[in-house]
């Protein structure tokens, strides 16, 4: 009987094992529990019931706090994030405000450095400026000394009267630029000037100039020979002319006045007189006389150069003279 029992069980378990499996039903919802009906008053359970009701009414209560809490706790969350992303870029803006600070200052030492550099550079260019000016003038002294020392080598290097007034020539042409110039002697009396050298110039008008006359020169020749001051023009050149002269140089020999140099016009590229032509005309006053009479005194007949013994009367001292 057992063994046809055990059989039986074995079949139900096979058949069973060869039945699909059904499917898990899904977990029943959970019932909303609903509080038990209120008891009438005559109840005996009455007070029993509102205490429950009471402890229910509490746990509402804690439940919505609770809830509340969350929502709040999550709402300071948020706000605590947003704080944080607000703080953090804060600190970015205070970096770059700090960086831009520094950068601001660094602008401000570079530009104080650079106002520095700049003085000392306008300081350096004001002296290069005076050096350079400086050194201009040295070269124009250097100038004028070499001109002055040329024309004078050139009146003093000769005793031959052609050879002086063609040196004066020269001078007057190249040094000076004199166009139209006229070359004058006084004679013995002093009452009028000879020509005896001139250029570009109409000698039967102005071959003699007589001073103090009916006829009288020009008033700035006449006064240059008697006061035995030069009358050089300051302005432009290109007004003068034969009518009026653009310089009036007197030859002085010693103390004396012998003659006057007369420069009516100049060449057009020479717009006025600069310095190193004052000084060739001071040199020229002082030299010319000298050198065209010297130049006079050897072309006499029977002139010659003295020998030793026109040196002995001089008064020298004996262990000079000899």
């Amino acid at each position: 009987m057992s063994s046809k029992k055990a059989s039986a069980a074995t079949k139900h378990r096979k058949a069973a094992a060869k039945k699909p499996a059904r499917p898990a039903s899904p977990p029943a919802r959970p019932r909303s529990v609903r509080p038990p009906p209120k008891p009438a008053e005559s109840n005996p359970y009455a007070v029993e019931w509102q205490k429950v009701e009471a402890v229910q009414s509490v746990f509402r209560k804690s439940a919505q706090l609770a809830e509340d809490l969350l929502h709040e706790t999550e709402r300071l969350r948020d706000n605590l994030r947003k704080l944080e992303r607000e703080n953090a870029a804060m600190r970015t803006q205070l970096a770059s405000d700090e960086a831009m600070r520094d950068l601001l200052k660094k602008i401000k030492q570079l530009e104080t450095e650079k106002s520095t550099l700049l003085s000392h550079m306008h300081e350096a260019e004001a002296a290069s400026t005076r050096y350079s000016s400086r050194y201009s003038e040295m070269e124009e002294e250097l100038a004028k000394l070499a001109n002055v020392y040329i024309a004078s080598y050139q009146l003093h290097s000769t005793l031959r009267l052609p050879q002086v007034v063609a040196h004066l020539k020269e001078l007057l042409q190249q040094l000076v630029g004199a166009r139209s110039y006229g070359i004058y002697w006084s004679d013995a009396t002093r009452k009028s000037l000879v020509l005896f050298a001139s250029e570009n110039l109409d000698a039967r008008k102005h071959g003699k100039l007589t001073l103090g006359g009916d006829d009288p020169v020009d008033p700035v020749v006449e006064r240059a020979f008697l006061t035995g001051v030069p009358a050089i023009a300051e302005g432009k050149l290109d007004v003068f002319g034969e009518a009026q002269p653009a310089a009036v140089v007197p030859m002085h020999f010693d103390e004396r006045v012998v003659g006057v140099i007369v420069v009516y016009s100049v060449f057009e590229q020479k717009s006025h007189f600069v310095s190193v032509d004052f000084e060739l005309f001071k040199m020229l006053g002082a030299h010319a006389a000298s050198a065209l009479a010297g130049a006079l005194l050897y072309a006499a007949p029977g002139a010659k150069l003295p020998g030793p013994e026109a040196f002995r009367n001089l008064g020298l001292p004996a262990r000079d003279a000899t």
